[in-house]
């Protein structure tokens, strides 16, 4: 016994050192656009541009590859973000302010920052010795030489404005909300001139000569004042109004705004006037800020726009001034994103030609290369190709490479063209009408307006290997699309598939399906539809699964699943899953699911409505008041997560929407005895039944002309009739079956079909295992039973090890409702690890999350932004980068720290909410890991700690 005791520890001591050379958790990288941007900065000098968001996030971008993120603890908006130009000593300082921040400068020299608040003051912050002073109280030395009619009014508002003047940096500007300017000498410390201009000031800039200010104002005017030395004389105003009365206007000018209110109020624009070359860039979203880009010695090459919801690039150089294709940053919720579908190891061959049809849809973008460029990306190049689908509530699909740190667009594809809708097909986002005044352009990809909510994209599929595609949408239909490197005209027809079959008593109440063109559609290359299924009734497609070497594809609704050839476009297999009290799967998408929002509204409202007629009858009502209060318990209850060790309980047959499939799985494997395989068809549904059918093919040579048919073979209830989200076949190495033509490109060994198989079930609740063709049950994995949470996404990975190249496993991925992952192995169905990943009140980041057949995966923590992360020791994507500072004059390179704790000598400055600034010294280097380290991290992040 003791030696027994002995073994089992020392295979438990075994266990747990692979387990560490093959599962590590961390989030890696961020992929998208962020969620509510605040504050955009750039530094010239390093070429980094940041965005500060109204959640406490700092993010730094410089050349493709390098990014840094740091992040507040505390939920507070950064309002402005700005770089110092040179080496600060310190590591973070804080400064409390008596007074709300409302205009930051950060001096030339890299010493000073001078502060304006909200009540007319000015203070001065010397970085280097921490020290924090009031500059100058301007109401004493600056009345003296306010003009008369100012005098009178002695609250000039707060700091709007601080400007360095370029040639001398002893002058700053100080703009004032009424509209005085004061230009004020540090040195000095006193006012050399003022511009008392009479309108509320928006903004100023100080031309390059030093020779002009520019100040915009609330009135839709900018105004150009003359700099004089010494002069406390009152210059003579010059007002230009760009869309009212045209006077002469300087050489380039950029400005937001300045439409007239009255008709164009509403648009969100930024004016570019050069020469007699005038454009208003209309965007879809609210500007946040702009800088331009101008190289050494050189004009000015691009202008970088930070708008809610994207950020664009315009080629100032460029005829046109067309739009800089970015290599990150990209609205991924251009229209929202309902779907997602991953796919590893793509064959180059597949990626080439989605990469071609995806330049000859970006002919319209200018041919420079993004102009940020700052720091270096010392990650090595990806090891494998990697594709992102995500679906669209417009009907679109877009393909990203999700090989490395940046996500990036390479083609997309749109299913409206194939159905009748309000869509224009000739709008161009990039052209405006011919002598239209303002001369708007729209720019950016951002369109949150979908021509009908019935396109929106549900389910995707996509063979690497074949290249045929499936995607299905929210009225039931169903397109197979093939890629075509040329253009094509055909007309798609549609396959009618009555999911009821004629069943009576059932009435659709929900929407209808959408039209389909008859006229023959011209189809860009890329993928081209050549077949359509239209499920009746129309509702939101809930499974799809496509076989390319059988030519099938499989989908499921509320109602039912079928199985489609789209060889010979025929129908195959239709089966009705609907429990004659489903009545809710007859209501629609809209109003099928009672939400807690809404649940609690109506309890709310029943509560209120009890407490108005207390007042009238108070004795006949308390009763009623209970009650109310009592269902409102028990609807709370039922939202709450279960208990520890809770005994699952079997749930009532009549449950709403037991019929709903969730699952649906081709595999060739053991159906009717042990000696013969066979092609079959596998569905899951929310009852937590599981159908099997065995599907017979025609010989090859009769495959285009006879039919395949589907005979029934098992049918599987789980006694807890908890829903099926997985469904697994295990060959008789235990091994997950490969995917369709996976081996025939010698990309997978073939199936053992010597040794039994098994049939893993994957429910919400638990994993069960089954012998095949039995199909009697030999073991088991409780997961809600143990921990009270539910399976929420399930996907099969590969796990390698980090010691060894030649060794790795297969498990089973799962993400539950409590927002943990866990891995669990193949075949024994034990749990291995698990980690916290997403927050449990996050459903919509858990209900998005997509796994990877490599341990990786994504999930939306904004509708913009993905978070990826991963489980893996030696799949992991994250930034490697690092920021240098430029040499600066006069300045030794000996003294410079070992490449290993570079730092750069730059600093980003940001400020949160209203009261203290806080600096800090960021460490712009993303270097790989100590191997030595253990447990998970947030690479390229630093967490900032406020007071």
């Amino acid at each position: 016994g003791r030696m027994k005791r002995l073994r089992r520890h020392g295979h438990e001591s075994q266990r747990d050192r692979l387990k560490q050379e093959l599962f590590q958790f961390n989030k890696t990288v961020e992929h998208g656009f962020p969620h509510q941007p605040s504050a955009l900065g750039y530094s010239p000098s390093l070429q980094l541009l940041a965005i500060g968001t109204r959640s406490g996030a700092i993010k730094l971008y410089g050349a493709p590859g390098v990014e840094f993120m740091g992040l507040h603890d505390e939920n507070a908006a950064v309002t402005q973000v700005h770089f110092l130009p040179r080496t600060v000593v310190c590591s973070v300082l804080f400064f409390f302010l008596p007074k709300s921040l409302t205009a930051v400068l950060a001096h030339s020299s890299g010493e000073l920052l001078l502060l304006g608040t909200e009540g007319g003051h000015v203070f001065i912050a010397d970085v280097l010795s921490h020290s924090f002073l009031p500059l100058v109280y301007p109401y004493t030395p600056v009345s003296s030489s306010v003009p008369n009619d100012y005098i009178g009014r002695r609250n000039l508002e707060h700091v709007e404005a601080l400007q360095e003047n370029p040639v001398n940096p002893n002058q700053v500007v100080i703009g004032y909300g009424r509209g005085l300017m004061v230009i004020w000498d540090l040195k000095k410390r006193c006012a050399v001139q003022h511009i008392p201009a009479t309108q509320q000031l928006e903004s100023v800039w100080w031309t390059e000569d030093g020779s002009y200010i520019l100040s915009s104002h609330s009135d839709g005017s900018y105004c150009r004042w003359m700099v004089g030395e010494e002069d406390m004389n009152e210059e003579e105003e010059k007002s230009d109004i760009p869309y009212g009365e045209q006077k002469k206007l300087p050489p380039f000018l950029v400005f937001s705004g300045g439409m007239p209110r009255a008709s164009y109020g509403d648009r969100h624009c930024i004016t570019v006037i050069h020469g007699k070359t005038h454009v208003a860039l209309d965007f879809t979203s609210r500007i946040i800020d702009f800088f331009s880009i101008r190289p050494l010695n050189d004009d000015f090459s691009a202008l970088v726009v930070l708008v809610e919801e994207e950020l664009v690039a315009i080629d100032l150089q460029t005829e046109g001034w067309p739009v800089i294709q970015a290599p990150y940053l990209v609205p991924l919720h251009s229209s929202a994103i309902t779907c997602s579908h991953h796919i590893s190891v793509i064959p180059l061959k597949l990626w080439e030609r989605i990469i071609a049809a995806g330049h000859l849809q970006n002919t319209h973008y200018s041919k420079k290369p993004w102009p940020i460029t700052g720091g270096q990306n010392l990650a090595p190049d990806p090891p494998q190709r990697d594709l992102l689908l995500t679906g669209h509530e417009d009907g679109t699909v877009h393909f990203w490479d999700a090989s490395g740190v940046c996500l990036y667009p390479l083609y997309k594809l749109s299913t409206a063209g194939v159905f009748h809708t309000d869509a224009d097909p000739n709008d161009n986002m990039n052209q405006g009408t011919e002598g239209e005044w303002p001369p708007f352009r729209k720019v950016g990809c951002f369109d949150p307006y979908s021509d009908d909510p019935r396109l929106g994209i549900q389910k995707i599929h996509l063979c690497k290997y074949s290249g045929y595609l499936t995607v299905a949408g929210t009225a039931g239909q169903i397109l197979v699309l093939e890629l075509n490197d040329e253009a094509a005209e055909q007309t798609v027809e549609a396959k009618v598939v009555d999911l009821l079959q004629g069943q009576e008593g059932f009435r659709w109440k929900g929407h209808t399906q959408l039209d389909v063109r008859e006229e023959p559609v011209l189809f860009p290359p890329g993928f081209q539809p050549f077949a359509l299924v239209q499920c009746q009734p129309p509702a939101v497609v809930t499974a799809l699964t496509l076989h390319s070497e059988w030519k099938l594809v499989a989908f499921g609704t509320s109602h039912g699943f079928g199985v489609y050839d789209y060889q010979q476009k025929n129908s195959v297999l239709i089966k009705c899953t609907l429990n004659p009290s489903d009545q809710l799967a007859m209501e629609g998408p809209l109003s099928r699911v009672k939400s807690i929002k809404k649940s609690l509204r109506q309890s709310f409202r029943r509560i209120r409505r009890s407490r108005v007629s207390l007042r009238k009858h108070h004795a006949n009502n308390a009763a009623k008041l209970h009650d109310a209060n009592a269902r409102l318990e028990a609807e709370l209850a039922e939202m709450e997560l279960a208990p520890v060790q809770r005994k699952i309980e079997a749930r009532s047959s009549d449950d709403s929407f037991t019929g709903l499939v969730r699952m649906l799985y081709f595999a060739d494997t053991f159906l009717s005895d042990s000696s013969h395989h066979t092609p079959s068809l596998w569905a899951g549904t929310n009852g937590g039944c599981v159908f099997a059918y065995m599907l017979r093919f025609p010989p090859v040579e009769h495959r285009a002309d006879e039919p395949v048919t589907a005979h029934p073979a098992k049918e599987i209830q789980l006694m807890h009739r908890a829903p099926v989200v997985g469904i697994v076949v295990l060959d008789g190495r235990g091994t997950p079956l490969p995917e369709p033509l996976e081996v025939a490109h010698d990309l997978a060994r073939s199936p053992d079909m010597q040794g039994s198989h098994h049939l893993l079930v994957i429910s919400e609740e638990q994993f069960k295992v089954f012998t095949l063709p039995k199909v009697s049950a030999k073991m088991k994995l409780k997961l809600t039973a143990v921990d009270g949470s539910r399976v929420r996404r399930v996907g099969v990975a590969w796990f390698g090890s980090s010691r060894s190249e030649d060794y790795g496993e297969n498990g089973l991925l799962v993400l539950t409702n409590q927002g943990d992952v866990h891995v669990v192995s193949l075949p024994a169905v034990k749990m291995q690890v698990h980690y916290p990943c997403i927050r449990r009140e996050d459903v919509s980041g858990i209900a998005s999350c997509v796994f990877t057949k490599h341990g990786q995966g994504f999930y939306l923590i904004s509708p913009s932004e993905f978070e990826r992360f991963s489980l893996s020791t030696r799949h992991l994507v994250e930034p490697r980068c690092l920021v240098e500072p430029p040499p600066q004059s006069g300045t030794s390179t000996q003294h410079r720290p070992r490449p290993a704790y570079r730092y750069a000598h730059s600093e980003m400055l940001f400020y949160y909410g209203s009261y203290y600034i806080l600096t800090v010294f960021m460490r712009l280097s993303s270097l790989p890991r100590n191997a030595s380290q253990d447990g998970g991290h947030d690479a390229g992040k630093v967490f900032f700690r406020g007071l």
